[in-house]
């Protein structure tokens, strides 16, 4: 499945800092809630081993769902343009990523691959892959996440082009429903060059690729 990423901008509800315009509730709340839904399973959320599952499932969601505590300015912001006139592709690929599925709330598991062609400089490295990280620790569709890193890059850099493809495995697909493992979703996003010229988008999925270019 192959879908082009929506050109959209993301709902401003989805944001970073959205949360205080919402009631979030306390940590004490939270973890009743999980009791809840322990209980709602079938089990006894006072047994030896779930006793202190509350506590640690609300933990482990705020380093789940730390995205919506971070900005992207915040590693976009620095660009570096001492690079000795480079101007051709720059592709930073096999970016290992996890989400959590809006729908079901399990995991998605993938990795990014971007490219772009810079404009006025380069951006670190590393700060492409804390993009992916930030927008893919909220809940998401992979749609959308492809979105919004493509949009969030895109405005920062400015680049002449950006290439953006995500391959991940959903879980809610593969653990319950249609319940079949290993089928994997392809989302891309594509701006600048890329978008207008079909040359440069086969480039870039040689390169992704790891075939040689001729």
């Amino acid at each position: 499945m192959d879908a082009m990423a929506p050109s959209s901008k993301p709902h401003p509800e989805r944001e970073a800092g959205a949360e205080t315009r919402l009631h979030r509730p306390s940590r004490k709340e939270a973890e009743e809630a999980v009791r809840t839904l322990i209980l709602w399973a079938g089990d006894n959320p006072d047994r030896e081993g779930l006793r202190d599952t509350p506590k640690r499932v609300t933990k482990a969601w705020r380093e789940l769902f730390r995205g919506y505590e971070q900005d992207v300015a915040d590693e976009l912001d620095t660009v570096f343009e001492e690079v000795g006139g480079y101007g051709d592709i720059v592709l930073v690929r096999d970016i290992p990523f996890f989400s959590h599925c809006e729908h079901h709330i399990v995991p998605i598991l993938g990795k990014a691959h971007i490219a772009y062609y810079p404009r006025e400089g380069v951006v670190g490295l590393s700060k492409l892959a804390r993009v992916v990280d930030i927008y893919s620790r909220r809940l998401q569709t992979q749609e959308n996440l492809t979105a919004e890193i493509v949009n969030a890059i895109d405005d920062h850099l400015k680049p002449r082009g950006l290439a953006l493809m995500m391959e991940a495995e959903h879980m809610c697909m593969a653990m319950r429903g249609i319940q079949k493992q290993g089928v994997s979703t392809i989302t891309t996003g594509y701006t600048g060059v890329f978008k207008d010229d079909p040359t440069e988008q086969m480039r870039f999925l040689t390169l992704v690729r790891g075939a040689a270019v001729r």
